[in-house]
């Protein structure tokens, strides 16, 4: 584990797995941390306060986890959700902070405010997480993560609903990683 990342006991496992998928943020200042509710998600991945007067390297990022999540009205604790669909939200998060964390302090301020206002810049901001983590080779993680949502009967369409509309579909993460393995294929064939 690295002196940078503060992890709660219970999920270090998780999150040290998914981290492994990201080599670059070993030496990257990231506190997970449970939090009673967060409005429509399960986590989120953000820039500290402080880390908008600081230079790139020195930033700081919290991934807040929301402590229970709802299907169909029934409550669960997030800590309860599968190992492999956890580790998948995660990843997912990461993904959020690769992207923030080679953005200009303008541009990131930018990007929190038409992350707030603007529907489109979400559907941007949460494919391109997505992406961050098919780059990093977890699809199978980011897939059985959306197989879990899409597929569990009592999660509510409404939910189900926000997913497909801003978040890489399990056909458009398939793809990404045909080109993935396409693009190292050729690497190789050059070498």
């Amino acid at each position: 584990m690295s002196k940078y990342h503060i992890i709660p006991k219970y999920i270090k496992e998780e999150v040290e797995t998914a981290l492994n998928y990201y080599p670059q943020l070993k030496n990257i200042h990231i506190e997970f941390k449970f939090k009673k509710n967060i409005k429509k998600s399960t986590m989120q991945a953000r820039p500290t306060f402080d880390s908008f007067f600081k230079s790139k390297k020195n930033r700081k990022f919290l991934i807040l986890i929301s402590e229970k999540f709802k299907i169909s009205d029934k409550e669960f604790s997030t800590r309860d959700i599968p190992t492999d669909i956890f580790i998948g939200w995660i990843g997912h998060e990461l993904g959020h902070v690769m992207d923030y964390q080679n953005r200009s302090k303008l541009n990131l301020i930018w990007f929190g405010i038409k992350y707030l206002f603007s529907d489109n810049h979400i559907v941007e901001a949460e494919r391109a997480a997505d992406g961050f983590a098919v780059k990093h080779r977890m699809e199978s993680y980011i897939l059985k993560t959306k197989n879990f949502i899409l597929n569990h009967a009592d999660i509510s369409q409404e939910y189900k609903n926000r997913i497909k509309r801003y978040y890489l579909s399990p056909e458009e993460i398939m793809v990404l990683v045909e080109d993935r393995n396409k693009v190292a294929q050729n690497l190789e064939k050059i070498k």
